[in-house]
Parts: structure tokens; sequence; C-alpha cells
């Protein structure tokens, strides 16, 4: 079992940045493979970001590339989104999510946390 919490969102004014963390329970940590996704009002859950534990590879949805960074530290248990440059389109509650068996970047997560909201005022 693995539990999830997400800290860090807040109501930002575009161009801002904000750094969400995921903090994680369980000994076992470093050998999950972890995302980030998030949901707008009326949409439907979208992949932001993962970051594979074997590898050490990310991925970025097209429309966070280059503003959002995916990491990890295995020590603390921890894993983070810096994201940058915001806009108002990224605004949405932001969920981290963890699987020990790995079947895509938008494959099954097994354990999720509650969310934390992002707001980006324009």
């Amino acid at each position: 079992q693995v539990q999830l919490v997400e800290s860090g969102g807040g109501l930002v004014q575009a161009g801002g940045s904000l750094r969400l963390s995921c903090a994680a329970s369980g000994r076992t940590f470093s050998r999950y493979n972890m995302g980030w996704f998030r949901q707008a009002p009326g949409q439907e859950r979208e992949f932001v970001a993962g970051i594979r534990w074997s590898t050490g590879s990310t991925e970025y949805a097209d429309s966070v590339k280059g503003r959002f960074t995916i990491s990890r530290d295995n020590a603390k248990n921890t894993l983070y989104l810096q994201m940058n440059s915001l806009k108002a389109e990224d605004t949405a509650v932001y969920y981290c999510a963890a699987t020990a068996i790995w079947s895509g970047w938008t494959g099954k997560y097994d354990y999720w946390g509650q969310g934390t909201q992002v707001t980006v005022s324009s």
C-alpha cells in the first residue's frame, strides 16, 4: 500500500511559478513509477508528467513541455512538480499517482492522492 498526499497548490498570477509536492508513505517509494495528472472543471483528467523508477526517464504532456519539471527525492519519499510560466489554462486540480507495474505513461496507476488545487489568474 502507498498513500500519497499532495501539497503546494494555490493561487498564482499568470507567468508565476508553483512547486507541487507529493509525499508518499511506504518503504519502496523508489521502485514506483510516478505521475502527475490534472483535471479542470468539466474536463477529463489528463496526464501532465511522469517519471520511471527504473530508468529515471521523464515524459511531459505537450502543453507543459519546457515549463514544468518533474523530479523525485527517494530519500524523502517525495515527488515534485516545478511549474513555471503558468497560464490560466493550467488551472486544475493536480493529482499525483503511483504504480509499481509499468504500463505506459497514461497506463494504470494503482494509487492516487487527494489532489491539490492550482488556480492561475490571468
